[in-house]
């Protein structure tokens, strides 16, 4: 990174950044409170609040959502006339799945083979200190030169749309200028991002029944129908003889246009093992950028251990359907629904929920806001120039916050590249980007500020 004030500030503050993202990553912020105690997102909200109090943001609150999480907000005045900027970020995280399976325990941040490993350190507690990182270089390097609205989601991984739903309600809260979701990624280490689109998502609850209770296989085995193969049905009737998914009625979208994404790289950053073959058709990039896709996350059935000889009475399964931008969720529910209630064989009683959603987003990469931005990267980043890409996952407040202002630019980058293993045990995050990242930030600020 060539020599600049703000570079220099922001590399004497990575030690107390790493500290600082310790701090955080020790909070189990789960916010499934059946899994995890509400005290542990409770303090990382009140550590995101006391950090922002001590950069001197005024009107810090936790705002009690509608979904029972809280979401940490604070106001930064800059000078009088200028812009406002509102960056996101979110101190909720994914539980670990299976501690046994990580390398170093998930809850403490360590340093491994240059990068620094935990639940969240990546996605997207990284996040807020890359926000803070940036306004302290900034601090330190003649002041930040726009108002900044401060806004850390409580709840973003379980898509229960709690801060959407205040939003809605409090619509001048979080009213900007430009808006910076830190919750995103660069397509590869290294290579500054910017993300254009991402995909929305719909969760559907499905339960199947056939009998008032388990029966046995031997005695009625044959005849009596059995809830979960009824079900392995219906989940084999989502994916076609090649893996695309196939939900009726939902159409297909038109072809990725962009970065595209090497079907060997992918094939290493997935981790697909030897001689077993990539789903679906087209391009990496269509696939999971620019085309539904539908996962089922979850199967409600007797394990292995200590099953019976039964014939299932009852079966469910938690479907996700990723939706690309020109396809709206709701409709998309809707089709999943009546796909799962016409695929359901025998006449079984069939019954759907559906659980969350959020729609897809598209970014308008034609504002001022992304010149600043690749202009920010161009120095954060020397020799690269900034490339646009898409994320197959979800941010719902994205659409909620286009809707509530229209005019505000929203730029996505972020920590997540393919080697931070988000939601997958070993998540990291590379300090050297978060570093750079920082930088492109606070440049970012200043560039918008004097465009």
């Amino acid at each position: 990174m060539s020599s600049n004030p703000v570079a220099e500030t922001v590399a004497a503050l990575m030690p107390r950044a790493r500290t600082e993202l310790a701090e955080l990553v020790a909070f189990k912020s789960v916010a499934d409170f059946d899994q995890f105690p509400r005290s542990e997102s409770e303090g990382a909200a009140r550590w995101v609040a006391d950090a922002l109090a001590a950069e001197g943001f005024q009107d810090v609150a936790l705002l009690d959502t509608p979904d029972g999480t809280q979401s940490v907000y604070g106001f930064l005045p800059g000078p009088e006339g200028a812009r406002t900027v509102l960056l996101y970020a979110h101190y909720d995280v994914q539980p670990p799945l299976d501690e046994s399976a990580w390398a170093t325990p998930p809850f403490e941040l360590t340093e491994r083979d240059g990068r620094w490993y935990g639940r969240g350190a990546a996605d997207c507690k990284g996040g807020v200190i890359m926000h803070l990182l940036a306004l302290r270089a900034l601090k330190a390097d003649g002041g930040i030169p726009v108002h900044v609205k401060f806004i850390a989601e409580g709840s973003e991984e379980q898509g229960t749309g709690g801060l959407e739903r205040y939003a809605e309600e409090h619509p001048d809260l979080l009213a900007a200028d430009t808006i910076v979701i830190g919750d995103a990624g660069n397509f590869r280490v290294g290579l500054p991002t910017v993300t254009s689109t991402l995909r929305g998502m719909t969760m559907v609850r499905v339960q199947i029944d056939t009998l008032e209770g388990n029966l046995h296989s031997g005695q009625f085995g044959g005849a009596a129908p059995d809830a979960l193969a009824a079900l392995i049905r219906v989940l084999d009737s989502l994916r076609a003889e090649d893996g695309s998914t196939t939900v009726d009625g939902l159409a297909p979208t038109t072809p990725w246009e962009g970065l595209s994404y090497d079907e060997e790289q992918f094939r290493q950053d997935a981790k697909v093992l030897d001689g077993v073959r990539l789903t679906g058709s087209g391009s990496v990039a269509d696939r999971i950028w620019a085309r539904p896709a539908v996962t089922v996350l979850g199967i409600d059935c007797p394990p292995v251990v200590g099953a019976t000889p039964s014939v299932q009475a009852s079966a469910r399964a938690l479907i996700s359907l990723r939706v690309p931008p020109g396809v709206d969720a709701a409709e998309a529910t809707k089709l999943l629904q009546a796909h799962l209630q016409a695929h359901t064989p025998w006449g079984a009683r069939v019954s759907t929920e559906q659980i969350g959603q959020g729609q897809p987003f598209r970014a308008d990469t034609s504002s001022p806001a992304y010149q600043a931005m690749a202009d920010a990267m161009a120095v954060a980043y020397p020799g690269q120039e900034m490339q646009y890409a898409g994320q197959g996952g979800s941010i719902p407040l994205c659409n909620t916050l286009a809707s509530l202002y229209p005019r505000a630019e929203i730029l996505l980058i972020g920590l997540s590249e393919p080697e931070a293993q988000i939601h997958a045990v070993n998540e990291s995050v590379s300090p050297a980007e978060l570093e750079r990242l920082s930088v492109a930030e606070a440049l970012f600020l200043r560039n918008y500020a004097a465009s």
